[in-house]
């Protein structure tokens, strides 16, 4: 508790503003009230965000009452009416912060707005997520007067708090988890692209690359035909096919091991693939191929 009220002391003083990527923020106050009660109905022309350490109570928000507790966040919006109570006190951290418009990107200014209109003001969190961790954090690197980096270290942390408050409370939180997933997906399909590619030679059925990474295969198999839209047996022989084609363009390789090399049972059904996909049998490819490179004749 102590150190949570020095390092409030600090930030005061060297935090009234953070920027970073095309976005500031004007920071009217960092607060930590460890016996926190009730107070009067209000409101701010600014946002306040407020992490309950301890403690229980309500919030009311535009009329609306909510219950608040340990590791419990709530977000006062600007000019909306808001009261805090507690019989027994609250433990609470607290920041109250605005946009500074003239300095920030377009894309903030509409974020921003957004987050005036949300709809879930009273967010419970686990005291192990990144909000309450990266707070307790900031105060705690607050109290380090001896650092050499002090201010660049607490303008940094401050303003990565700003914007996990934002992205906690913001109205496209949606959009930012369906963005989310979209990248978490593609991470996905190229961990079993790469898979695939050096592992040619092998079987790599559609159950082995599933389990490498540790997804199911009928998740794997939608994820092909969703991002690709092709199935996973049809990227696999493009891929053997294609791998076949620069062996026989670059290499002395027969093609009965380059069909093993690329994962064909056999040479006859190599053949009978390769030519259907590539309109030309491996040796009148490879054959073509090589007139094509000639650039001089000499008898």
């Amino acid at each position: 508790m102590d150190k949570f009220v020095a390092g409030k002391i600090t930030l005061n003083e060297y935090i009234q503003r953070t920027e970073s990527n095309g976005v500031s923020f004007y920071v009217h106050y960092w607060g930590v009230m460890p016996q926190h009660y009730n107070n009067v109905l209000h409101k701010h022309s600014f946002f306040e965000v407020c992490y309950v350490l301890e403690g229980e109570g309500t919030y009311i928000d535009q009329g609306c009452t909510y219950q608040i507790k340990e590791n419990t966040m709530f977000l006062s919006r600007p000019d909306v009416l808001h009261q805090i109570k507690s019989d027994t006190g609250l433990f609470l951290l607290y920041v109250g912060f605005e946009l500074i418009e003239s300095e920030s990107s377009e894309k903030w200014v509409t974020i921003i707005e957004e987050v005036k209109q949300c709809s879930e003001v009273v967010i419970d969190v686990k005291e192990d997520e990144a909000v309450p961790l990266m707070w307790k954090s900031l105060l705690i690197q607050a109290t380090k007067s001896e650092s050499v980096f002090l201010e660049e270290i607490l303008s940094n942390l401050a303003h990565s708090l700003i914007l996990l408050l934002i992205q906690t409370f913001g109205t496209s939180s949606n959009h930012h988890n369906q963005k989310a997933v979209q990248k978490k997906s593609s991470l996905t399909l190229n961990l079993a692209k790469l898979y695939i590619k050096d592992n040619l030679s092998n079987s790599i059925k559609l159950t082995d690359t599933a389990t490498h990474l540790h997804l199911s295969s009928r998740h794997l198999s939608r994820l092909f035909k969703a991002e690709l839209g092709i199935s996973y047996s049809e990227y696999v022989q493009n891929e053997r096919i294609q791998r076949a084609a620069t062996l026989l363009k670059t290499t002395d390789l027969s093609i009965r091991d380059i069909a093993q090399e690329t994962g064909f049972p056999d040479v006859q059904y190599f053949t009978r693939v390769f030519t259907a996909l590539m309109h030309s049998s491996p040796g009148r490819f490879r054959a073509l191929y090589i007139k094509l490179k000639t650039v001089i004749y000499k008898d």
